[in-house]
């Protein structure tokens, strides 16, 4: 299994999923959502291995004045 931390919730998802796939099953946006593991950015085609601990961040954008 896959541990997915998203702010205060967890989530496990079968190894094997692409990060966007993962995602998606979770219901999470992968458009506006970013992976870390270990501290490294994790692209979407990324394929999750047994006991990967994946931290997911939602990405903030914000206009100019």
């Amino acid at each position: 299994m896959v541990r997915l931390i998203y702010r205060n919730q967890v989530f496990e998802v079968p190894a094997g999923l692409t990060v966007r796939e993962a995602m998606k099953q979770v219901g999470l946006n992968p458009e506006i959502t970013l992976a870390v593991r270990e501290g490294k950015l994790l692209h979407e085609n990324t394929v999750l291995q047994d006991g990967d601990e994946v931290r997911l961040v939602a990405v903030i954008s914000g206009g100019g004045n």
